[in-house]
């Protein structure tokens, strides 16, 4: 079983899309995949995710509701197979973290998995509208796909 964990950071609107957006395209592909997610910030520790992600989620099939933000950690560094970072910053902050744990052969940015994209972050539609959240949906879900289509990870477990 592959174990893929998703950063952001807050914990609350990319990350939590990503964990139930790569839980539910595994489970349409068969993949076993255990999927957890965190933020680098302690802010929103044991909150659900924001309304607007639980509502896009909710509107393409997905159910995020009964997650609960929670800080990246060093050990999850040693425990995750694949660990994706929605953007640059994330993963610098989560390399901090780890500190002597940070492994570079576990931690990708997310939209690594898109080759031809120029801009590797998924935006941050925490103080944008309605459209932020559907944008930041597509993105990830189409990253997602791709990858359970080409990370050879995911035909090995």
């Amino acid at each position: 079983m592959v174990k893929v964990l998703m950063v952001c950071l807050g914990n609350i609107c990319r990350s939590p899309l990503a964990e139930g957006i790569m839980r539910y395209r595994a489970a349409e592909k068969g993949i076993a995949c255990e999927v957890d997610s965190a933020g680098t910030g302690n802010w929103h520790i044991g909150e659900p995710p924001h309304p607007s992600s639980q509502k896009v989620a909710r509107l393409n099939k997905v159910d995020i509701s009964g997650q609960r933000a929670r800080q990246f950690c060093a050990s999850d560094m040693a425990y995750y197979d694949r660990i994706y970072f929605m953007d640059g910053q994330n993963l610098k902050d989560a390399r901090q973290i780890a500190g002597p744990y940070w492994d570079d052969a576990r931690a990708a940015l997310l939209l690594d998995a898109l080759p031809l994209r120029t801009n590797k972050n998924v935006p941050d539609p925490y103080f944008g509208g309605w459209s932020d959240y559907v944008e930041v949906y597509n993105l990830i879900d189409e990253a997602v796909c791709h990858l359970l289509e080409n990370d050879a990870v995911f035909e090995t477990r």
